[in-house]
């Protein structure tokens, strides 16, 4: 597998629901991997890609990014965001079939970067997917033109998470979101906290709740 990731793995034989994870800008592998014991008790193999591109913090070891970032908050050209989706979608097609996983119950997690990350995958191939989970993140109004099946994505169960102090991507940005996807008829449901940049204990007991429920054990209405 081209991508450096790290991984936990439940006890057990499998196949496991499995969380694919996308970090954020500067983070690395291991950014969002200590969420695993917590997330459903345990119960979710976790896969966490690091981002190709190396980011100079100053001081210290580099972290990550996916694509370039723009000032400003401008729209990143295609260019620099296409050869990251692709990357991206290689690494899931390799995670299959080498590690136990349920394709039938495989998630979407991104948190900041890796949030529009999880937004491209899901929105090309939504029918591989059994749940999306965008968190302080955003939905770029472009890829409302990239639905690679529309009706699948009318059935993918969408978490989005946000604090509503975050000062790297403000709260009104992930309203939008809402709206974006709301306009395609995702089914999701919007959570706001009382907190900055991050994932807090609310945050991770409700990502916990609304996977088990919509994964693990789903109500099946006929």
């Amino acid at each position: 597998m081209k991508l450096i990731h790290t991984v936990f793995e439940p006890e057990g034989e499998g196949p496991f629901p499995a969380i694919i994870a996308f970090h954020g800008w500067g983070a690395n592998a291991f950014d969002l991997l200590g969420l695993a014991p917590y997330v459903g008790e345990g119960r979710f193999l976790m896969l966490c890609p690091q981002g190709p591109m190396e980011v100079p913090l100053g001081g210290g070891a580099p972290g990550y990014g996916w694509y370039p970032i723009s000032m400003g908050g401008a729209r990143p050209a295609d260019t620099v965001v296409e050869p990251a989706v692709q990357a991206a979608t290689a690494f899931l097609d390799e995670a299959l079939g080498r590690y136990p996983i349920d394709a039938r119950k495989l998630i979407l997690l991104g948190f900041s970067q890796g949030g529009v990350m999880a937004y491209n995958l899901a929105l090309r191939q939504p029918g591989r997917f059994a749940a999306l989970v965008g968190i302080s993140t955003w939905f770029p109004p472009e890829l409302t033109q990239k639905v690679g099946d529309a009706e699948a994505l009318q059935q993918l169960p969408t978490l989005i998470q946000h604090g509503s102090a975050d000062p790297a991507i403000d709260v009104g940005r992930a309203r939008q979101s809402v709206e974006s996807l709301r306009s395609l008829k995702v089914p999701l449901i919007y959570r706001e906290y009382d907190c900055g940049h991050e994932i807090n204990a609310q945050g991770l007991r409700d990502l916990s709740n609304f996977l088990m429920e919509k994964v693990v054990s789903p109500i099946i209405r006929v």
